[in-house]
């Protein structure tokens, strides 16, 4: 059965987060349901990763399987927005090769963490205001030190059921512009709350109360309770989740 890789944005103020969850509604829920009502059947999506309740996401991936061959992709697209909340927007609907999958088949997930320093209106929805400005000198120099390990048991939510806590950091750094600042990071694969953790330590050393060697402890732990407070999640957004050029026909 033919496959396709949908690409969609969404801002998840209103949703549990990305997955199907008991407690609320989620966007692959609501994706699903809408994909099931234009089509005509029910229809299965796999995301690429699940984002936490309140995470958004600028680039995320999907695929579903569908049994007709050719496909006017471009008609759905427009279907879909018309029909999806306008929190929820479809950016393109690509054929896939068959054995292709939104989650396993990624080689990398980007996200970036948003933060204000100054009273805005127009950023709280979107952004995480601290009271302070941050030594980015010193977090960048962490962000470096973060390169050089594996296990991010000490940066991950208790209790969940994946099989290992090894993950590829291939790139971590801030910037600032202003009284904003944004941290962005590259890896293989993510953790549930590990950006979210992994930034609220760095902003520890950022105000002066974490130095390298505490950093380097907190790792090597693999303790998620000597490491930082997690960040909220409203600032969190997945930015691309990049895949092999041979999986697209």
């Amino acid at each position: 059965m033919p496959r396709f890789f949908i690409t969609l944005s969404y801002n998840g103020s209103n949703y549990v987060g990305w997955q199907i969850q008991p407690n609320g509604t989620s966007v692959q829920q609501v994706l699903q349901e809408s994909l099931s009502v234009i089509l005509r059947r029910e229809t299965v999506i796999t995301g690429a990763g699940r984002t936490d309740a309140g995470v958004h996401a600028r680039k995320m991936v999907a695929h579903f399987d569908w049994e007709k061959d050719p496909f006017n992709d471009t008609d759905l697209v427009h279907k879909l927005n018309n029909f999806l909340p306008r929190d929820i927007a479809i950016q393109e609907i690509r054929p896939v090769i068959a054995d292709a999958h939104a989650r396993f088949s990624a080689l990398s997930r980007t996200y970036s963490y948003h933060l204000h320093t100054r009273k805005d209106p127009f950023l709280y929805k979107l952004s995480h205001r601290i009271y302070f400005n941050p030594d980015l000198e010193k977090m960048n120099w962490l962000c470096e030190v973060l390169k050089e390990y594996d296990d991010f048991t000490s940066f991950s939510k208790l209790h969940t059921d994946v099989k290992t806590n090894i993950c590829r950091i291939e790139n971590a750094e801030w910037k600032r512009s202003g009284d904003r600042y944004i941290f962005t990071i590259t890896a293989d694969r993510f953790l549930r709350n590990m950006v979210r953790a992994i930034t609220g330590t760095l902003l520890e050393a950022g105000r002066g109360r974490l130095n390298e060697q505490g950093f380097r402890r907190i790792i090597e732990a693999r303790d998620r309770n000597v490491a930082g407070d997690s960040v909220p999640g409203h600032a969190l957004f997945l930015e691309d989740v990049a895949y092999p050029d041979e999986i697209w026909l």
